[in-house]
């Protein structure tokens, strides 16, 4: 049998990556398994617990799948019913109290904590009902009150994260947009006021040639020298204009990182020639390589400032990357292997300098091809 897809507007369809929140939901699947064993073994078989426990089942399944993959607006009322349900059942299965820290905990991945918060009121106020109607324990109270606070925090704190970097992500991706449709207005632009006046003079000259042809040869070969001349300048400057169309990758990257980093209270500060022409090969791992060093930055660095340093000096191209955070980055964690593999792919180096709470300086080093340092010189 295969289960439901989440739809968009769930809770894992809007997480884009929710690895916790898939290790969390199997886990606590897991935990029907002691709502089974701990009345077994302290009380025996006997139908009038579980018959009603093995219903809970099928109904805690069914409202723990809606948590995840319902739209986000019934979060609230899936994990209410898994509440109720353990309210109803805890007469006859006490186990049945994890029914009600999950359904409290479980609101507090809704989109505002006021569900989570109002949800473990009212859990602590049912079960002092319950401790003076059925002799539950006293210590109960404290569980209910505790653990949902505790462990709701928990859920709270990380769904937070996780909605503020998938809209990071979301920004991202519309600022890289935006920075490629910027530069292809401006190539177009470019190309149009150069094109435009350019084949304009190259007509009229063709056409005053054409005219000339028969009556002064000579002239007329001297204006389609000139027709040549202006043709073999125009190439060139075609050349250049697609030049720097191809280099914007690596800028419209680092204009992404400082949208990133400045979103999290970070100031980058970047250098770098104004003119930059890498092979594409080369500049599209170069910008993979950035936008992973800065996504470690943001994540994991708990820096105030970065600086990227771009220089270029004929053949040797180099990139450094700092911050002033906590340091301490694994050599072989972080994305710290995918970015060695990216760089080695195009013959560069990587250098990785993280004393503990001494910041972290990349060094990233590539020695371009001696054709296309021959073709800017």
């Amino acid at each position: 049998m295969r289960l439901p897809s989440a739809t968009p507007d769930s809770l894992l369809g809007s997480l884009r990556s929710p690895t916790y929140l898939r290790w969390q939901a199997g886990l606590q699947v897991f935990w029907l398994i002691a709502l089974i064993q701990g009345p077994l073994a302290l009380r025996g078989f006997a139908w009038d617990w579980f018959a009603p426990t093995l219903l809970s089942i099928v109904v805690y399944l069914v409202s723990y799948l809606g948590v995840y993959i319902a739209p986000l607006r019934r979060l609230p009322f899936h994990a209410a019913c898994i509440i109720v349900m353990g309210f109803i059942l805890w007469p006859v299965n006490p186990l049945s109290l994890g029914y009600v820290i999950i359904g409290v905990t479980l609101l507090a991945y809704a989109p505002t904590a006021r569900y989570w918060l109002v949800g473990v009121g009212l859990a602590t106020l049912a079960t002092f009902v319950w401790v003076m109607a059925f002799r539950v324990p006293v210590i109960h109270l404290a569980i209910v009150f505790g653990a949902g606070l505790a462990a709701g925090f928990s859920n709270y704190l990380y769904v937070r994260g996780a909605r503020r970097d998938a809209e990071l992500r979301l920004s991202q991706g519309e600022v890289r947009r935006l920075a490629t449709l910027a530069e292809r207005e401006r190539i177009g632009r470019d190309l149009h006021d150069l094109l435009g006046h350019t084949l304009s003079l190259i007509t009229l000259k063709s056409e005053l040639a054409k005219r000339l042809a028969l009556v002064d040869a000579a002239r007329a070969q001297q204006e389609m020298e000139e027709v040549e001349r202006v043709a073999r300048h125009t190439l060139a400057e075609v050349r250049s204009a697609v030049t720097g169309m191809r280099a914007g990758d690596l800028g419209s990257e680092l204009v992404s990182a400082r949208v990133m980093l400045e979103a999290s209270g970070i100031a980058l500060d970047v250098v770098m020639p104004e003119r930059l022409a890498l092979p594409e090969p080369t500049e599209a791992a170069l910008s993979l390589v950035l936008r992973e060093a800065v996504t470690n930055i943001h994540r994991h660095s708990r820096a105030t400032e970065a600086r990227v340093v771009i220089t270029r000096n004929g053949q040797d191209f180099s990139m450094r990357i700092t911050d002033n955070g906590c340091g301490g980055l694994a050599a072989h964690g972080n994305g710290v292997s995918g970015m060695r593999e990216r760089v080695r792919q195009v013959g560069g180096r990587l250098a990785i300098e993280s004393p503990v709470k001494q910041g972290t300086v990349l060094e990233i080093g590539v020695a371009l091809p001696q054709s296309l340092q021959g073709s800017l010189a």
